[in-house]
């Protein structure tokens, strides 16, 4: 398994994919970012075509268990960031 990519590597890909400088390749990246953020943080969906659907999902209040002490502790209820991978991307790595 490989290391993933750091923000700086994606960024120069991404610059080199565009055929743009870096800081313009920066900036897109932040947009995108800053617009997924928001939208999900707001209770949205989105949606990037080929890669899958990232959305928030809450979860009900529920009983955990301390695996220190083996207690069960009532967890309150809290919401999640999921992400579901489109079929497209499922398909080429196992292609």
């Amino acid at each position: 398994m490989t290391k993933p990519l750091t923000k700086t590597q994606l960024v120069a890909a991404l610059a080199e994919e565009m055929g743009a400088e870096k800081k313009a390749a920066a900036a897109a990246l932040e947009a995108v970012t800053t617009i997924i953020t928001r939208e999900v943080s707001g209770g949205g969906a989105v949606t990037l075509p080929g890669v899958g659907k990232i959305y928030c999902r809450e979860r009900p209040e529920r009983m955990v268990r301390n695996p220190a002490t083996n207690e069960q502790i009532k967890k309150e209820a809290d919401k999640v960031v999921k992400m579901t991978i489109a079929k497209a991307l499922k398909d080429s790595v196992n292609a």
